[in-house]
Parts: C-alpha cells; sequence; structure tokens
C-alpha cells in the first residue's frame, strides 16, 4: 500500500513545472522592480549601480524562495513560499540613508538581521508585543510614510515638480488600475509590472521621459557593500530593529495562513522558526549587497489557489528562475533605465496598498474594545507628527531626534506602552481592599467578567507556542 502524497510535497513533472513557476516570478515581479528603484532614486545611484542593486535583490529573491521552499535543517518552512524584499522595511532603509547615509543604512540591516536570529527563540514572547493593534498602526504609518517618499520620486529632488512627470506617473497609475480591474489570474497580480512598462512606453512615444538602459553585457555578479563598510549605530538602526521584531506577528498569520492552503496542519511553535531563521539569513546576505531586510511572503498563494497546484517544489523552481534572471546582466541593466516618474507613479500603489493593508489589521484588532480606540488615536498622533512636522523635534538631542524623529518608530512604542498599560490596567482589581467582593460571591467563584460580558480569560488569546 503507498502512502498519500501531501499536496505540499507532491512532485509536479517538468513540462508544467516550468510554466506554474513563471506564473509565480511574474505574481511577484512588481515588488523587488519597484523597491530597488524607489531606492536607487532615493539614493541618487548610477543606473549601473541600480542594475547591481536588482540583480542582488532578484538573486536573493530567489534563494530565499529555494531555501523556504525546500529548507535545510532547521532553517525554511518547506512550504511553498516566495522571498520578497519588504516594501515597510525598505521605506526605513531609506529613512535611514536620508538622515545618516547608506553605509548606516547598511549596516542597520546587518544589525536587525542579527536581532531576529538572536530572538527567534523567544518568538513566543515576542510576538505577544504586537498584537493586530499594533502590528496595524505600524504598517499604517509605514505605508503614510513611503507614500510620501514615492511622491518625492515625482517631484524629484529639487521639489519642483514638471507637468510632464506628474502625467506620466498619473498615466502610469491609470494602466495599473486599468490592468488590475480588466484583467484575471497572473496578469491581474501583475497589473503593477504592466503599469510600470506601459508608463516607460508613454514616456518614450509622448517626449515626457527618457529609456537609459545601464551600459554592460552578459552575466554578472551583485557587488558586494556597494556602499561601502557598513557602519553600526544602534540609534539610528532602531527602526529597523524595531521591525525586525515586529515582523514575527507577520510570520506567524503568513505561516499558517499558508499551510492550510497547501494542506499541512499549521503548527506555528516549529514552523515559524523556521521561516524567521530564514528571513535573517537572507537579510544578512542582503546588508552586504546593498539592499534591505527579506520577508517571507503568502503573495503567491493566489496563484496556487488559481491552479490548484500547492506544490512546494513550484516555487522552489520559481526561486531558480529568480536565481538566473538576477544574474542575467542585460535584463537588470535595462530595467535600470525607467524614468524616476514611472517608478514614482507605481510605487504610489504599491505603498498606499501598504497602508490600506494596516488600515485591514486594524479593523481585526476590535478597536470598540476597552481603550483600544484611545491607543490607536494616541500611537497615530505620535507617529504623525515627524511625517507632517519633519522639523518638530529638531531643538532636541541627536538621541531623540533618532527615536522619535522617525514614525514608524515613535508610533510603534508609544502603540507597544499603551497596550502593556491598558492591559495591566484592565486586569488590575476595581474593588478597594475593604470593599466585599460580592459579585464573585453571586456568582460562585465563576470568572470576573469583561465589560462586554465575557470571562476575562476569553479577552486574551492563548499564546503561541515556544519556538
Amino acid at each position: 500500500m503507498t502512502a498519500t502524497i501531501a499536496p505540499v510535497d507532491e512532485r509536479v513533472p517538468l513540462g508544467r513545472l516550468v510554466p506554474l513557476a513563471l506564473q509565480h516570478v511574474l505574481a511577484m515581479a512588481a515588488a523587488p522592480v519597484s523597491t530597488v528603484f524607489l531606492t536607487a532614486t532615493a539614493l541618487r545611484l548610477s543606473p549601473a549601480e541600480t542594475a547591481s542593486v536588482l540583480s542582488a535583490v532578484l538573486v536573493l529573491c530567489g534563494a530565499g524562495s529555494l531555501l523556504q521552499s525546500l529548507g535545510v535543517g532547521n532553517v525554511g518552512a518547506r512550504l511553498p513560499f516566495i522571498m520578497l524584499p519588504g516594501g515597510a522595511a525598505t521605506a526605513l532603509f531609506i529613512q535611514i540613508s536620508a538622515d545618516h547615509g547608506p553605509a548606516v543604512a547598511s549596516g542597520s540591516v546587518l544589525l536587525a538581521a542579527a536581532l531576529l536570529l538572536a530572538v527567534v527563540p523567544l518568538y513566543g514572547r515576542i510576538v505577544r508585543l504586537f498584537p493586530p493593534l499594533v502590528m496595524g498602526l505600524t504598517v499604517l504609518l509605514i505605508g503614510i510614510a513611503m507614500v510620501r517618499v514615492a511622491a518625492q520620486l515625482i517631484t524629484g529632488p529639487t521639489g519642483q515638480t514638471a507637468r510632464g512627470s506628474v502625467v506620466l506617473a498619473g498615466a502610469t497609475v491609470a494602466v495599473t488600475l486599468a490592468a488590475y480591474l480588466f484583467l484575471r489570474g497572473v496578469w491581474r497580480q501583475s497589473a503593477v509590472l504592466i503599469g510600470m512598462v506601459a508608463g516607460t512606453a508613454i514616456a518614450v512615444v509622448g517626449g515626457l521621459g527618457t529609456f537609459s538602459p545601464a551600459p554592460g553585457s552578459g552575466f554578472s555578479l551583485p557587488e558586494l557593500f556597494p556602499y561601502g563598510t557598513p557602519r553600526f549605530d544602534v540609534l539610528a538602526a532602531l527602526p529597523l530593529l524595531v521591525f525586525s521584531l515586529s515582523t514575527l506577528a507577520e510570520i506567524t498569520g503568513q505561516t499558517v495562513l499558508n499551510s492550510e492552503t497547501s494542506g499541512r496542519r499549521p503548527d506555528p511553535g516549529r514552523d515559524v522558526p523556521r521561516v524567521a531563521r530564514a528571513d535573517a539569513l537572507m537579510s544578512l546576505f542582503a546588508g552586504t549587497l546593498g539592499a534591505s531586510l527579506m520577508v517571507t511572503s503568502s503573495e503567491n498563494i493566489g496563484i496556487s489557489r488559481l491552479t490548484g497546484v500547492r506544490s512546494r517544489f513550484v516555487t522552489a523552481a520559481a526561486g531558480g528562475l529568480l536565481v538566473a534572471v538576477g544574474l542575467l546582466s542585460p535584463l537588470s541593466r535595462a530595467v535600470a533605465g525607467l524614468p524616476p516618474a514611472v517608478v514614482g507613479g507605481s510605487a504610489l500603489v504599491v505603498y498606499a496598498v501598504i497602508a490600506v493593508m494596516g488600515v485591514q489589521m486594524l479593523a481585526r484588532s476590535e478597536l470598540a474594545e476597552r481603550g483600544h480606540s484611545m491607543i490607536a488615536a494616541l500611537a497615530l498622533a505620535v507617529g504623525l507628527l515627524p511625517i507632517v512636522a519633519p522639523t518638530l523635534y529638531d531643538g532636541f538631542p541627536g538621541w531623540i531626534r533618532t527615536l522619535l524623529g522617525s514614525g514608524v518608530v515613535a508610533g510603534t512604542l508609544a502603540a507597544v506602552l499603551l497596550h502593556a498599560l491598558f492591559t495591566v490596567a484592565d486586569r488590575a482589581p476595581h474593588t478597594g481592599p475593604g470593599e466585599q467582593r460580592s459579585g464573585e460571591q453571586q456568582s460562585g467563584g465563576q470568572q470576573p467578567l469583561t465589560r462586554r460580558g465575557r470571562p476575562r480569560s476569553a479577552d486574551r488569546a492563548p499564546a503561541p507556542p515556544e519556538g
């Protein structure tokens, strides 16, 4: 009697494997391209430098997808995952680069990756600090900050926007929207990529921009330390350090979702640490190659549902294709020639979606709960202040400017502290030392009730298992 093979472990024939893998690559290609060009434009990299960073990111995406899909020891979940450059992490990388230089930003990536690797054994304790309420606020603030940075791609370094740049960015957004509305399946998931291609064509035909690929030919390896020797500054790295800890909560949700979709019984205690270790390992490599933190994504789950194929060997093959594409120098050099306004228009869509994801997380956090709306309001105010008033903390010492000058860090820390404060206050007894707790006597020793009429223990989600 032959043993039943789980869908996640199914071997797919080569004739079907390649086209299925190609669909996964097309569905995720917009993320690395848009994040690299946003970084390159913000850091004013040359086309050759941009091509090198893009090559590195594509190779990292491919290697990370291979690691997560196939696994090595206790690294990699052996689930059909695709790895991407973190859009939110890219926003923080750009912010640190603007404030302290790209060498400090690269050092910050290395510190954040090392921290994530170090705290994996404490997974169960760390993840409690980032419930949906805190994660939602963090992602919302990252999206808002990133939309502001994306707009600067359209305005240019001087801030004096040319009419043609606005028209070109608007046309890119319009094509992206049309592709999302009228296409289906993998083509719909590639709407951002389609918008970038169409925007470039409009720029060339309409004289609104130029397409200037970087010089060179053949295969090329990514450049090691493109911004020079990384510099380590813990205070400057704080935004990425906090973000790396918060990713444990997101990794938990992604892993459970992917396990359920691929037909494997979810086991967060085993799989989440494996996913986190792979993310941290690839992020260490990213820090040496000029990229920001790498994160495992479940964006490809839609392709799995569309095709009905849930095999991890398909995403492993997609990883192999990404490595090959990253080493194909002509492709990365061609993509390096996209007009900045086109990248800005695409980035507006990508990072506005991140902000909406934050709103969706907040919607799941039950804002009607005692204190949750106040936590969200105060943390959002703290986080938005440095975004809408960048010079607010200029008169304070450097460490305060670093801590509070980042809207993401300030808002996240405020949310964590306020959530802890309200949790402690909610658990505290509401009767004085001399009062008779008649409610307990009347209830026959039952658990005390919350204001919503449920046992208080039911309001607290069970702690995830230790990794």
